[in-house]
């Protein structure tokens, strides 16, 4: 099993050794998911210093709050992103909220747009770093050196129908990225 396909056991095993204070286990988890914590933050906030300062919150309340992650609601992973996601948004809601008024203009509506694409923007980059390695790297070849589904079945030695299928399956798993409304759960 790939090491970003985190088994269960391992989600309750680390959850049980933070809850009884075990610093490696946050220097573990640190370790484990810091760059997709800190890149979903950057992608919301649009500024690497929030995305630092995300960075920091999301693991503080980790260490303070164990408890509040269940086994049983799904990966570790998605929880912290999903805890990302959350006080990212938060972030650039009260920022955004103060300077509109400072500027003393009416711009919710532009506000929540915005909050919109990041949380769109943020989804989709959790999609891709977490779907099958398979279709993430179907879609790269597709889409990021731009081979059509031949080259892309040569390149990776499979069929042109398995091809197509990790691509379809992958643009599938990507265009889930706009069916979750902020505050809904999910990442995104």
């Amino acid at each position: 099993m790939a090491r970003r396909d985190t088994p269960p056991r391992w989600d309750r095993k680390m959850q049980q050794r933070l809850a009884r204070g075990e610093a490696a286990a946050l220097g573990e988890l640190y370790d484990r998911f810091a760059s997709l914590v800190h890149a979903l933050a950057h992608r919301v906030l649009g500024d690497e210093h929030a995305a630092d300062g995300i960075t920091r919150e999301v693991f503080a309340h980790v260490w303070e709050n164990p408890e509040s992650y269940d086994p049983k609601q799904g990966p570790l992973r998605s929880w912290v992103a999903t805890l990302t996601h959350r006080l990212a948004v938060q972030r650039l809601r009260t920022t955004e909220t103060a300077a509109l008024a400072d500027n003393d203009t009416d711009g919710t509506e532009e506000l929540e747009r915005k909050v919109r694409r990041a949380s769109v923007a943020a989804r989709a980059d959790y999609i891709v770093t977490s779907m099958p390695t398979p279709l993430r790297t179907a879609l790269e070849l597709a889409y990021l050196q731009r081979r059509d589904y031949r080259q892309t079945a040569a390149d990776l030695g499979v069929t042109a129908d398995e091809a197509r299928r990790r691509l379809r399956l992958g643009l599938q798993l990507l265009s889930t990225a706009q069916d979750t409304a902020p505050g809904q759960g999910g990442p995104g």
